[in-house]
């Protein structure tokens, strides 16, 4: 009896005599069948990673980045190609002085409410706002300057660069003046804000208009051209000290 039950337990399987010490046969059979021989085997892949596994992790990294590009906010255009764009550029048929006068008029009632009172007394109260004001839509005549042709040029301030003053003059030319080595004058009226500027046909009302500024008094300014060698977003937030300007 001996031989034959150890011949039976040497022909089952070890998990079957494992579990037949602990439960009867027909549990030890149950557990036998469900839990090991029909149990699935789930395998993982052993095999090595494709040759070209760093090209799919960069299409992959590139996937996500072009993903996460579109949800973003366009790039917004460098210098270089809004210039190329022609965005700063005035058209020919928008340089005319008529189309710039309530830019003036506006610039006027900025300037006003920029000096306050100041602008009856002047001095270094005045000055130090008049330098950190925007120059878009003054009207500047040119006193002094290395060239002598530019004296007495006198328009619209369309375009306030770093190093140029682009105005439009009342013979609707577009004249680009440089800053350097040339002193500009501004005249400011200190009465009320003047009239709107009247349509072509009237001429009459408008020569009594001009004659009627022409007595108002006003506040004149010089400005040294060196001095404003800045682009107006930058002028806005700088501290400029007092000195002694080298043009006289």
């Amino acid at each position: 009896m001996e031989s034959t039950s150890q011949t039976s337990s040497k022909n089952q399987p070890i998990a079957a005599v494992l579990l037949s010490r602990a439960h009867d046969p027909e549990e030890t059979k149950r557990i036998l069948t469900e839990k090991i021989q029909q149990r699935p085997l789930f395998l993982c892949p052993s095999s090595p990673p494709p040759s070209d596994a760093r090209a799919a992790r960069r299409r992959e990294r590139e996937k996500k980045r072009l993903s996460r590009k579109k949800t973003l906010k366009p790039k917004p255009l460098s210098a270089n190609e809004r210039r190329k764009l022609g965005l700063y550029d005035v058209p020919r048929s928008g340089q005319r002085y008529a189309l710039f006068e309530p830019l003036h008029q506006l610039w006027l009632g900025y300037i006003r409410e920029i000096l306050g009172n100041e602008i009856h007394t002047g001095g270094e109260g005045a000055a130090s706002k008049l330098t950190s004001a925007d120059f878009h839509g003054a009207e500047v005549e040119v006193v002094r300057s290395g060239c002598v042709s530019r004296v007495g040029l006198k328009g619209i301030v369309i375009k306030d660069s770093r190093f140029t003053f682009e105005v439009v003059t009342r013979r609707n030319q577009r004249k680009l003046v440089p800053k350097e080595g040339t002193v500009f004058r501004i005249e400011v009226p200190l009465g009320g804000v003047p009239t709107a500027t009247v349509e072509e046909g009237q001429s009459d009302e408008k020569q009594q208009q001009q004659q009627t500024e022409a007595e108002q008094p006003k506040m004149i300014f010089e400005v040294h051209g060196e001095q404003f060698q800045f682009r107006s977003a930058d002028r806005a937030n700088k501290k400029f000290r007092s000195h002694f300007s080298k043009i006289l």
